[in-house]
């Protein structure tokens, strides 16, 4: 039982340190995504290792670091913890023309319960919809509710990677924009407030880093920092949206965020799993919405499934300047944009 003991307890460790290499190979950034999980395996590991004594030096020196491995991975999800300072404050004020409500849903192509979402759609009465993973017959369902959301954008697409955005609020210049692969859309749309303000919304959903989609990250990661790359130089108040297939802790969405200066709304409030909603045990935040310093959160919560892979999120912004200096606003440092120019110009297969 020792020797089991020590060698699982070794490879949990090992689990911890393989996303420390910077390599964008599948095998190296995969690992990011279940912290939560490695954080609850190594505890019970901590148990069971001080319930047999570990007897020899290696042992020993196995559970000592199993105990730096459980901080280090505490620390890493602490701040989508309740425990810890919110990034964007809470409203001050009740909803009103200054609001926008955005209902983020990847809608797994092959599923059918196109009714579900009907029936979402109006229980949360978003301002804005985005619907990924979609293709013909999922336009051909949504599109009822074309009388409430008159302005659109949509590409349905049979290769899991068509969008279709709906809005009830008014759109100008919006585009469909492919920025690093052929076959993966993107979406840039200024929507107006009830008040009249003109607020950029990006919309997006690259391809994960995993053998039968793209063996690398570098696609995704490029797509995601020139995302923040417009954001950061836009003069409008910024919404960011979409399945980034990227956890909200990996080291890629960290330099989005200091990259864009965008603030995530999960961050003191808890972790909104939004994948894999057939199990439990194996859920991560990979559906976000982000949003620039002028912004306070009104709202936000995980839907019920409905029968996809993929929770459906809704998030309430208000557009409120002042609070600009209230929030907590990520700054990137001379590495963090050293990095960043790294990947953004780093070579794709495309």
């Amino acid at each position: 039982m020792h020797q089991t003991l020590f060698y699982v307890s070794l490879f949990m460790v090992c689990l911890t340190l393989i996303p420390l290499v910077r390599n964008d190979f599948w095998i190296f950034r995969v690992f990011e995504y279940p912290r939560l999980q490695k954080l609850t395996v190594n505890a019970l590991l901590i148990v069971l290792n001080a319930c047999f004594l570990p007897v020899t030096v290696a042992e020993q020196v196995v559970f000592l670091v199993l105990l730096i491995n459980a901080c280090y991975l505490a620390y890493q999800i602490l701040p989508f913890t309740v425990f810890a300072k919110k990034q964007i404050i809470a409203a001050r004020k009740p909803n009103g023309d200054h609001n926008i409500s955005l209902l983020i849903a990847n809608v797994y192509q092959d599923n059918r319960k196109s009714e579900s979402y009907l029936r979402l759609i109006e229980k949360c009465d978003p301002d804005v919809i985005l619907m990924v993973e979609t293709n013909q017959w999922w336009q051909d369902q949504i599109d009822i509710i074309s009388k409430h959301y008159p302005h659109q954008l949509k590409l349905p697409l049979e290769n899991t990677y068509g969008m279709m955005f709906y809005s009830r609020l008014a759109l100008r210049e919006g585009s469909i924009n492919f920025l690093v692969e052929d076959d993966i859309p993107s979406i840039e749309v200024d929507v107006q407030l009830k008040a009249g303000q003109w607020v950029r919304l990006y919309c997006l959903h690259p391809k994960p880093p995993v053998p039968q989609e793209n063996p690398r990250s570098t696609e995704r990661d490029k797509e995601i920092l020139m995302i923040g790359e417009r954001a950061k130089t836009c003069k409008l108040p910024v919404i960011v949206m979409g399945d980034l297939n990227d956890v909200a802790w990996s080291y890629t969405t960290e330099l989005f965020g200091k990259v864009s200066g965008l603030l995530d709304p999960r961050r003191g409030r808890g972790f909104f799993n939004s994948f894999n909603a057939k199990y439990f045990f194996l859920r991560f935040p990979l559906d976000h919405i982000f949003c620039s310093a002028d912004f306070t959160l009104s709202g936000i919560k995980r839907m019920e499934s409905c029968g996809s892979d993929h929770f459906p999120m809704c998030v309430n912004l208000q557009y409120d300047p002042p609070a600009e200096k209230l929030n907590e606003k990520p700054i990137a440092d001379a590495n963090d944009l050293e990095i960043a120019d790294e990947k953004l110009n780093a070579a794709t297969s495309t």
